[in-house]
């Protein structure tokens, strides 16, 4: 479905709205889209299309995937998150989980960033360069 500027321009001033001390507020949301679903202003499919994609990107931006060979202790997954918001700021979830084929090593995965610290991505690098 094709969005008008004006439809874009109105979601993305709704989103910034819905954003209390730079992080999203799922309550303000809530209400956000039952008002235009309510109202059904002109183009509000356009406008929660954008909003849904807008949340979505936010959503991601702000969860964390952390993938280690072994699980990890828990004063190191203390230290990995406080660098990470560090890195990402607050409000950031973290997911640790084990992932026995990564040989060795973290894969972090935040939003569209990918670290991959891991044995097996290495080794397969070095395959690729032989």
């Amino acid at each position: 479905m094709k969005i008008s500027k004006k439809s874009q321009r109105e979601a993305r001033q709704l989103f910034r709205n819905c954003q209390s001390n730079g992080l999203l507020d799922e309550n303000r949301v809530r209400q956000t889209v039952a008002l235009l679903v309510e109202k059904k202003p002109r183009g509000y499919a356009g406008i929660l299309s954008r909003m849904h994609r807008l949340v979505k990107l936010d959503l991601e931006q702000h969860a964390a995937r952390v993938e280690s060979a072994t699980p990890l202790a828990e004063d190191v997954q203390a230290e990995l998150q406080k660098r990470l918001e560090g890195v990402y700021g607050t409000g950031l979830t973290i997911a640790f989980s084990v992932n026995p084929a990564l040989l060795g090593g973290l894969r972090i995965r935040v939003g569209s960033d990918l670290y991959d610290g891991s044995v097996k991505n290495r080794l397969e690098k070095l395959e690729q360069n032989f």
